[in-house]
C-alpha cells in the first residue's frame, strides 16, 4: 500500500517489478501450492493481458533461488528451500512462426544455443532428439533438476486463425511440430530430470493432440483453488489499491464506495471455476488508476478478428451470446479443424461463467468494458455505413434514450439503417433486425440485455439506465401495436416492478421491403395499462 509505488503498466518481469518499486499484487500463495510437491507438470489457460507472463517470470525468479526479491511476500514466510534450479524459459512471443519451417528452425536454433551454453555435444539435427539431448545433458552436467516454463504456447496457432485455409493449414502444421517438441518431456530419462513444468497460453487449443504424450499434465485452468491465481479479487483491489482509491475519489469528488462499484461494473466479473470466485481484469484496473477514466483498455490492445470471422462464417446469433448455456464437455472442444465458438469466447475472455447448475454453465459477458467494446466492434465490422457522417451517429442513441428524446432516437436509428448498404439489408428477417438493433444500442453504450427471460416468455430487448428501463419488442412486417400488446399480454414488465425505476414500453416494426423502421410506439407502462 506504499503510495510511492509505481503502477506496473506494461511490466511483466518480476525482478523489474520488485526492484523498480512497482506495485505487485501478491500471488505467491497460489504459486506455492503448485511448486511445493517434489515434481509438478501444470497447464494454465487465461485471457491475454491477465498476468500469465508475470507468473512465468515469478516462477523463474523463485526457482533461481532469488530470495531477496520475495522479501515481505507471502512465500517469504513459507517453508520454501530457495534452492537454485536450472531454468529454461520458452516464450513464444519471441519465436517467429510465420511458416512451420520457420517455427521448427527457430526452436532448433534455441536448443542449439542452450547446448553451446552448457557445453553439451548434440549430434542430432532434428528438433525432438536435440531437445531430449539438451535436457538429459543439462541434468548430467549440473546434477540439478530442470524447470521448464513455457509462455503463450498457443501463439503459433492463434495468430493464424481467421486468416483463411492456408493459414489454418499452417496452424495445423505448427501443432504437429509442438506435439513432438512437448512430447519429449514425457520420456523416461527426460522426465526424471525435471523438477517442474509450467505451460501457459490463452486457450486449450488441441490440448489432447498436442499434449497427448504428456498425460501427467495437471490442467489447473478451471480448478477452484486456482480461481484467483490471475486477476484481482475484490479484497485485493481494496487492499493493494486502497490509497489510490481514496486519492482518486478525493480528486473526482466522489464517494470511494461508489468509485469501487463503478470499477466492479467496468472491469470485474471474470469467473473461471465452479466456485463463485470473481476477479477484475488486472490490465484495465491498472490503466484506470493511471488515467482516472473508464475506458476499454483491455479490448483496445487487440481486436478479435478471428472470432468475428467465425461468428459470420457460422451465422451465429450474436444476441444469444450473453445467454449461453453449455455443458462441461464443451470446454474441451478446441480442435483447429472444427472450431467451436463457445469455448473460444470463454478462453479468450469475451464471455465468462455466470453460474453453474446441474452440470450446466450459464455464460455471459463479464463486465461493461467487454460487452460494450466487443459488440461495438461487431457492429462496425458487420454493418458498413456508407455515409461517413453517420458512421458515429449510433453514439447519440445513448443520450437520446437517457433523456427520453424518443423522436430523436428513432430519427437517428432510421438514418443509420438507411445508410447501411442494400446488399446487407435485402431479404432479411426479424432475427437480422433484432441483431442489428441490439448491436447498434450496445455500441452506443446503452446497458442492453436481449432475450431476457421472464416467467411468461422472453423479452426481445431491455435497455437499462440508473432511473429507467425500456422494454422493447421488435416485429418485422407486422405493426408496433402488436409488439406493445405482446409486452402487456405476456406481462414482461412484472420482473422490473420492484426495481424502483420508471418502466417504458417500446414497440418497433421493421419493413423488410423498405429496409427500415416503418412503425413505432412508445410510452410509460402506466399509460399503456390504461388501454387494457
Amino acid at each position: 500500500m506504499n503510495p510511492k509505488k509505481y503502477l506496473p503498466i506494461g511490466i511483466s518481469d518480476f525482478r523489474q517489478m520488485i526492484t523498480g518499486n512497482f506495485l505487485y499484487v501478491d500471488k505467491t500463495q497460489y504459486i506455492y501450492e503448485m511448486v511445493r510437491p517434489p515434481q509438478g507438470f501444470y497447464f494454465l489457460a487465461r485471457p491475454r493481458r491477465f498476468g500469465k507472463s508475470l507468473t512465468v517470470s515469478t516462477l523463474e525468479s523463485l526457482f533461481l533461488g532469488q530470495k531477496e526479491l520475495f522479501k515481505g511476500l507471502w512465500i517469504d514466510q513459507a517453508d520454501w528451500d530457495w534452492k537454485e534450479y536450472q531454468v529454461i524459459k520458452i516464450d513464444f512471443n519471441t519465436v517467429s512462426f510465420s511458416t512451420p519451417e520457420q517455427l521448427e528452425e527457430n526452436l532448433i536454433l534455441f536448443v542449439d544455443q542452450l547446448c553451446r551454453e552448457y557445453g553439451i555435444d548434440n549430434p542430432y539435427t532434428s528438433l525432438k532428439e536435440s531437445f531430449s539431448t539438451l535436457l538429459t545433458g543439462i541434468y548430467r552436467k549440473t546434477g540439478t533438476s530442470i524447470v521448464i516454463l513455457v509462455d503463450e504456447y498457443d501463439k503459433p496457432f492463434i495468430d493464424h486463425l481467421g486468416r483463411g485455409d492456408d493459414h489454418l493449414k499452417m496452424a495445423g502444421a505448427n501443432r504437429d511440430i509442438l506435439k513432438a517438441f512437448f512430447g519429449v518431456l514425457k520420456g523416461g530419462d527426460v522426465s526424471a530430470a525435471l523438477r517442474f513444468v509450467f505451460i501457459t497460453g490463452i486457450s486449450k487449443f488441441t490440448r489432447v493432440s498436442i499434449f497427448s504424450d504428456l498425460n501427467n499434465l495437471n490442467d489447473i485452468s478451471m480448478q477452484d483453488r486456482y480461481g484467483a491465481i490471475l486477476g484481482y479479487t475484490a479484497e485485493e483491489l481494496k487492499t493493494f489499491f486502497k490509497r489510490r482509491i481514496e486519492t482518486l475519489a478525493q480528486e473526482q469528488n466522489a464517494d470511494p464506495a461508489e468509485l469501487i462499484e463503478n470499477i466492479h461494473t467496468w472491469y470485474d466479473g471474470y469467473r473461471f471455476t465452479d466456485a463463485e470466485i470473481k476477479v477484475f481484469n488486472p490490465f484495465s484496473v491498472v490503466n484506470y488508476f493511471n488515467t482516472g477514466k473508464f475506458r476499454n483498455y483491455w479490448f483496445e490492445t487487440a481486436t478479435p478478428t478471428f472470432l468475428a470471422n467465425l461468428i459470420r462464417e457460422k451465422d451465429y446469433p450474436v444476441p444469444m451470446i450473453e445467454n449461453l448455456v453449455i455443458g462441461e464437455e464443451d470446454f474441451t472442444v478446441y480442435e483447429l479443424e472444427d472450431l467451436h465458438l463457445e469455448p473460444l469466447l470463454f478462453q479468450t475472455g469475451y464471455i465468462t461463467i455466470q453460474g453453474v447448475e446441474d452440470g450446466l454453465y450459464n455464460m455471459g459477458y463479464p463486465n461493461q468494458e467487454v460487452k460494450r467494446s466487443f459488440l461495438g466492434y461487431l457492429y462496425r465490422r458487420f454493418f458498413q455505413i456508407k455515409d461517413r457522417s453517420l458512421g458515429a451517429a449510433y453514439k447519440k442513441l445513448y443520450r437520446f434514450l437517457a433523456e427520453k428524446q424518443v423522436d430523436l432516437f428513432m430519427e437517428t436509428a432510421k438514418s443509420i439503417l438507411a445508410a447501411i448498404p442494400y446488399t446487407q439489408m435485402a431479404n432479411q428477417n426479424e432475427s437480422f433486425y433484432h441483431t442489428l438493433f441490439y448491436l447498434m444500442l450496445s455500441a452506443s453504450g446503452v446497458y442492453v440485455h436481449t432475450e431476457v427471460l421472464s416467467n411468461v416468455g422472453r423479452i426481445d430487448i431491455t435497455a437499462e439506465f440508473s432511473d429507467k428501463i425500456y422494454i422493447i419488442e421488435l416485429k418485422c412486417n407486422q405493426d408496433a401495436d402488436q409488439a406493445i400488446r405482446q409486452i402487456l399480454e405476456k406481462r414482461y414488465y412484472e420482473k422490473f416492478l420492484q426495481t424502483g425505476k420508471q418502466i417504458f414500453l417500446m414497440g418497433i416494426n421493421f419493413d423488410s421491403e423498405e429496409r427500415n423502421i416503418s412503425d413505432w410506439k412508445f410510452g410509460p407502462l402506466e399509460e399503456w395499462q390504461k388501454t387494457l
